[in-house]
């Protein structure tokens, strides 16, 4: 193993722990919450992409997760914000975290996967570009990895919040 290698290697094994680190101290501000609100909840949590993914699961499967999901994931996105900062509290760091409440964004995420791809299947047979409505962050950046999977490109236009995605002919 030459030094770069060896360099790289604990590089990767660095950022593995930093990125569960984020993880414990995400689940231990969770749990907290989950336990002011009065709601049961289990926490999984994981590493994703380069970036810690905590999810609140129930197994009972009760609605009283979904007060924590909100209209169109409205609460959940704040609560993944305060997550962060929690987490940038402790450590110092920006995370980049990813927080997933009942399944929710696992499911938004295989709806815009969808929508991606049949806005990329009109534009190949049209060739004309589309645009979709305003999205968030993380709802473009799924459309946009759809959109690539499917051999096309595609542009972020707009002004948050009402930035939105372009799927651009080849």
């Amino acid at each position: 193993m030459t030094e770069g290698t060896t360099s790289a290697a604990a590089e990767g094994g660095d950022t593995l722990t930093r990125l569960e680190q984020e993880g414990e101290i995400a689940a231990d501000y969770l749990e907290g919450l989950l336990d002011i609100a009065d709601l049961d909840g289990d926490i999984d949590m994981d590493v994703e992409a380069d970036r810690a993914a905590v999810s609140i699961i129930s197994d009972s499967g009760s609605r009283d997760l979904q007060k924590l999901v909100g209209r169109d994931g409205e609460v959940l996105e704040a609560l993944q914000e305060l997550t962060r900062l929690a987490v940038h509290r402790e450590t110092g760091d920006r995370s980049r975290l990813m927080l997933d409440i009942a399944g929710f964004r696992a499911q938004k995420r295989t709806e815009l996967a969808e929508l991606g791809a049949k806005a990329a299947e009109q534009v190949k047979a049209t060739k004309q570009p589309v645009k979709l409505d305003p999205m968030t962050p993380f709802e473009r950046k799924v459309v946009h990895d759809a959109v690539a999977a499917a051999g096309l490109r595609s542009e972020s236009e707009g002004e948050e919040p009402q930035r939105f995605v372009v799927v651009l002919p080849a």
